[in-house]
C-alpha cells in the first residue's frame, strides 16, 4: 500500500463520495455513487467498487478511511447509532476489510470533519479542534493534534443529543426528538429545528430557507427566529467550551453557509463562558461539503 496516497470514503444516506489525496493533500481522484439505501450487502459492494475505481484512476493502491453516520462499538465491533439504520448491528468495518483485503479505519462523519479541518482546513495546525455540523441534523467531532478523538465508547462529540443548556421556561421540556428524549440541541439548532421554532412562533409553516429569506427581507418574526437561534447556538457552544476549551471551533453543514446564523457568534457565546475573556476563533469549514471525505482519507495521517 502506498504511503503517499490516502483514499477516503464518505458514506452518506443518499450518496457515497470518494477521494484520493496525495501526501500534500492534493486531489488525485474523486468520484461518487448513489447509496443503496436499506441494502447492507449492496452498500459494501458499492464502496468496494468505488475504491477499485478510484485506485485505478490514481494509479496505485491506497490506505482506506471511511466516514459514516454512527460509530463502531468498541465492545462488539458492530455499528451503533447510525441514522442509516441498515448499518446498525452489522460488523461493517470487519466486513469491509475482508472485502477489500486490507485494514480500514472507520470514524463518525463529524470526527472526519474535525480531522479534515485540523489537518489542512480552517483550523490547520491547531491542537484541539471542535467541529460541529449544523444541517438536517446536528453533530460534532473532536480532533486532537490532527487525529480523531473517538472516546472510550466511541461517542466523543455527540453534542446534538444533549439538552439545550440553560433553557428558559418556554423552552421546557422542548420539542420531541427521534432519539426518544425532548429538548435535544438537534431539535433546536438543525435546519428543521429552525423552521419548526419559527412555525411555533408565527403559526405559519416555512422551511429554514424561507425563514432566512424573510429575515433578509426585514420580516420582524423571522428576525426574532434568527435571534433566538443564535442565542441557543451561543449557549450550546459555551457549554462545550467550558468543558473542552478548544483552540478553534469550526462550523460545517448546510447552515454554516448562512452568515446571518454564524457570523459574530462570540457575542452570543461569551456571556455563558466561564472565563474573563472569550476569543476562541469560530470559523466556517474551509473545505465545505468535501471536509467529510477528506477527513476520512486523513484518518491514516502520519502512519499510512
Amino acid at each position: 500500500m502506498s504511503a503517499k496516497l490516502r483514499l477516503g470514503i464518505d458514506l452518506g444516506g443518499t450518496k457515497i463520495a470518494g477521494i484520493v489525496l496525495d501526501e500534500a493533500g492534493a486531489t488525485r481522484a474523486e468520484a461518487r455513487v448513489a447509496t443503496p439505501r436499506g441494502d447492507y450487502a449492496g452498500t459494501l459492494a458499492a464502496i468496494s467498487g468505488l475504491v477499485a475505481r478510484l485506485e485505478a484512476e490514481a494509479g496505485a493502491p491506497c490506505s482506506v478511511g471511511i466516514g459514516m453516520p454512527g460509530a463502531v462499538s468498541a465492545r462488539s465491533g458492530l455499528v451503533k447509532n447510525a441514522n442509516s439504520t441498515w448499518l446498525n448491528g452489522r460488523a461493517f468495518r470487519a466486513d469491509l476489510a475482508e472485502l477489500l483485503g486490507r485494514p480500514v479505519r472507520v470514524e463518525n462523519d463529524a470526527n472526519c470533519l474535525a480531522v479534515s479541518e485540523a489537518v489542512d482546513g480552517a483550523a490547520k495546525g491547531a491542537e484541539v479542534v471542535w467541529a460541529i455540523i449544523l444541517g438536517t441534523g446536528v453533530g460534532s467531532g473532536i480532533a486532537l493534534r490532527g487525529r480523531a478523538l473517538s472516546g472510550r465508547d466511541r461517542i466523543a462529540g455527540e453534542w446534538g443529543h444533549n439538552p439545550l443548556p440553560a433553557p428558559t421556561d418556554d423552552e421546557r421540556p422542548g420539542p420531541p426528538c427521534y432519539c426518544g428524549r425532548s429538548g435535544c440541541i438537534e431539535t433546536w439548532l438543525s435546519g428543521p429545528g429552525l423552521a419548526a421554532d419559527h412555525a411555533r412562533r408565527t403559526g405559519a409553516a416555512a422551511t429554514g430557507e424561507a425563514v432566512i429569506a424573510a429575515f433578509r427581507a426585514g420580516d420582524p418574526a423571522a428576525r426574532m427566529s434568527v435571534a433566538a437561534y443564535r442565542d441557543r447556538l451561543g449557549r450550546g457552544l459555551a457549554h462545550v467550551v467550558n468543558i473542552l476549551d478548544p483552540d478553534v471551533i469550526v462550523i460545517g453543514g448546510g447552515l454554516s453557509r448562512v452568515p446571518e446564523l454564524i457570523d459574530g457568534l462570540a457575542e452570543e457565546t461569551a456571556p455563558h463562558v466561564f472565563s474573563d475573556a472569550f476569543d476562541t476563533p469560530i470559523r466556517p469549514s474551509l473545505h465545505g461539503d468535501a471536509s467529510g471525505v477528506r477527513g476520512a482519507a486523513w484518518l491514516w495521517n502520519g502512519d499510512a
